[in-house]
């Protein structure tokens, strides 16, 4: 790959631009507004200026909805050897553009499993998708350079390739990105109304749940148009179990002993088969989860903090495997919590205090 045309410079594509241009690709940036692709391109991510002839791929990231017109015209213009895009919806597209008569073999449908709350191409970067799982849905009437192309892309972008077919990838995007958006919506809503006394008790938890909620409802609407059912039908199961956890902890209040007996197993069942899913979700470099211990210390809100904290613990020989920070409400101070592996706990602890580091239980 030595040229590539990106059609479309929000947040993926001028991402994928960008990671394209550190690697020596010449990358020319298009866009329906032509100040978006101008400002991708002042970032390092290309040139706005259009391609003299066909280039290597043609990579569009264009929302869902507007992703088979724009293939199609970019098809019949002919800019391109190989078609990529980069939407997170991949049945439908591609059903668009067989209905539309267009031969495929140039056209590979691809997902990467990444992004941010933030959109537009100021808040593009280069190592976006670094690590991260790229969906790549090929057929058998996809041509092999085509294929080789996306791999390419997804090297440069250093990405982990998966293979997967386009529904399958449907209904599995739908599970573990689509439903949890709403959901964590839903979630977050209950928030606009309450009373300030109550929103300032949030903590990390309520955070966890609600941050993606602060993602562009614009995108997001193109985003579940394309992808209704499989998100629906998820969402009816979620409705039930609701439905039952309302029913036992209604239960709960009752005065009969067995209905209370119910309600507690109703409760206890739904918390166990979460704990059951949440270990299910890949860890570290894609592993299956492993149990850490927390190292909390409290900081000061001022620059250097966390740098510290990190150089104190390189000096121990402790790897932080993780780290969150849950910021006190109301006061210029943050506890920091540091997972790492239950044998370097203890050591990391008495470093830290050593160092001066308030360590708290």
């Amino acid at each position: 790959m030595r040229t590539a045309l990106v059609i479309g410079t929000g947040l993926i594509g001028t991402s994928a631009a960008l990671a394209l241009s550190q690697r020596g690709v010449t990358v020319h940036l298009a866009d329906h507004d032509p100040e978006q692709a101008h400002t991708a391109a002042a970032l390092g991510a290309g040139t706005d200026e259009a391609p003299d002839g066909p280039v290597d791929v043609a990579i569009v990231a264009a929302p869902p909805a507007h992703v088979a017109d724009v293939l199609a015209d970019a098809m019949r213009r002919g800019v391109a050897r190989g078609y990529l895009d980069v939407a997170s919806v991949k049945g439908g597209p591609r059903r668009e553009l067989e209905a539309r008569g267009l031969d495929l073999t140039a056209y590979l449908g691809t997902h990467p499993m990444s992004g941010r709350e933030k959109s537009g191409p100021l808040a593009a970067t280069g190592d976006l998708f670094e690590g991260r799982p790229w969906v790549l849905t090929p057929t058998r009437d996809t041509d092999t350079e085509v294929l080789n192309l996306a791999l390419e892309l997804v090297s440069h972008c250093r990405a982990v390739p998966v293979v997967m077919d386009a529904d399958a990838h449907d209904r599995a995007v739908a599970l573990v990105s689509h439903m949890p958006h709403l959901v964590s919506s839903l979630v977050a809503a209950r928030l606009e109304h309450a009373e300030e006394a109550a929103v300032r008790l949030c903590g990390q938890g309520i955070r966890d749940v609600t941050r993606i909620a602060a993602s562009d409802p614009g995108m997001w609407i193109d985003i579940l148009s394309a992808n209704p059912g499989p998100v629906a039908d998820l969402l009816g199961d979620v409705a039930a179990d609701l439905e039952e956890t309302v029913r036992a902890l209604r239960a709960l209040q009752s005065s009969d002993e067995d209905k209370r007996r119910d309600g507690t197993t109703g409760i206890e069942d739904v918390l166990r088969r979460g704990n059951a899913g949440q270990v299910r979700v890949p860890g570290k470099h894609g592993s299956a989860p492993r149990v850490y211990e927390t190292v909390a210390v409290l900081i000061d809100d001022q620059p250097g903090q966390l740098a510290r904290i990190f150089a104190d613990a390189g000096r121990a020989g402790v790897n932080i495997e993780d780290v969150r920070i849950e910021h006190a409400t109301g006061q210029q101070a943050g506890l920091v919590q540091l997972m790492v592996e239950p044998k370097a706990a203890a050591v990391l602890s008495a470093a830290l205090r050593e160092r001066g580091w308030a360590i708290r239980q």
